[in-house]
């Protein structure tokens, strides 16, 4: 509560149903008690939902902070630690962002690979790590590479209060961003991992070209 009332951001992890219920009811009661700001709650990972606290996240306003290539390793074990039911729930990312919340993609790194390309080709594809899902792990999950893009820029700027200056290519923006080697948008996206960054432009300058 005082925290929030001082104006701090509040991010909090939580793995597992009980732990983001928990979170979900603390952010509801200080957002009833405390006066209105521009608060943006988070939760990191959002990982295992109960089915009725998806809609919540929207309703409280709350980001769900993820990191997509999770999905992808975690689908490997999780249903054999969680069951068949519960797994219907976890990294829920189409019905997160259906619901009308926000999410925002991160890497996770160093527990996860630092290439957010990595993660677009999670989200969109959720192929696991181990090739035993070919046509994605909970395949109605998936989102489209227009949304992970959205997820990982924009979304993540404004996860972080700095939407105003990034996020997207604006005029009054930093010019940050990278021209990659192939189109993500219209390549098969089983190949979007295998897609390299030829340039990279920080706050308009370049600062990296492949000599390739």
């Amino acid at each position: 509560m005082d925290a929030d009332r001082n104006r701090l951001q509040l991010c909090i992890h939580a793995i597992g149903d009980r732990a983001n219920a928990y979170v979900l009811e603390m952010y509801e009661k200080i957002k009833t008690t405390n006066s209105p700001w521009d608060r943006r709650f988070r939760i990191e990972h959002a990982q295992h939902l109960r089915k009725e606290d998806i809609k919540r996240f929207a309703e409280i306003g709350v980001i769900a902070s993820v990191q997509p290539y999770h999905c992808i390793d975690d689908g490997v074990w999780a249903e054999k630690r969680i069951g068949p039911e519960r797994i219907k729930t976890t990294h829920v990312y189409e019905s997160l962002l259906e619901s009308g919340a926000v999410v925002a993609f991160g890497t996770d790194w160093p527990v996860a690979p630092l290439n957010p390309l990595f993660g677009i080709y999670a989200a969109v594809t959720r192929q696991t790590v181990d090739g035993k899902n070919p046509n994605g792990w909970i395949p109605d999950e998936k989102i489209s590479v227009e949304d992970a893009i959205k997820c990982y820029a924009l979304n993540a700027a404004y996860a972080s209060y700095e939407d105003k200056i990034k996020g997207s290519i604006e005029v009054g923006k930093l010019a940050d961003f990278v021209v990659l080697s192939e189109d993500i948008l219209t390549i098969d996206p089983d190949n979007i991992k295998n897609v390299k960054v030829d340039m990279t432009v920080f706050d308009g300058e370049i600062i990296y070209e492949n000599e390739e």
